[in-house]
């Protein structure tokens, strides 16, 4: 799901209060985004370059582990690696 796509910030806030309550209740939520503020609210993040999985951990230890502050940070640090493929 990608909840606040194309949605104001007030009824973007309503989703994650919406899957927050789900997790709190056990519920399992699977949230794909392109907004690395938004990553920071998540449990775990798995990130992928060119199709594969770079990175799978918390964001504390994903910053931890690429010495970086944000998660922006992060995934400017896993792009650089990226190979783009001639269309």
């Amino acid at each position: 799901m990608n909840p606040p796509g194309g949605v104001d910030p007030v009824t973007r806030r309503q989703f994650w209060d919406l899957i927050y309550d789900a997790s709190d209740r056990g519920i399992t939520i699977f949230v794909t985004t392109h907004y690395m503020d938004e990553a920071e609210y998540c449990n775990r993040i798995s990130m992928m370059v060119d199709g594969y999985i770079k990175a799978l951990d918390t964001p504390t230890k994903l910053k931890q582990q690429f010495s970086a502050e944000t998660m922006d940070a992060v995934f400017f640090e896993l792009a650089r690696g990226a190979k783009r493929k001639a269309d």
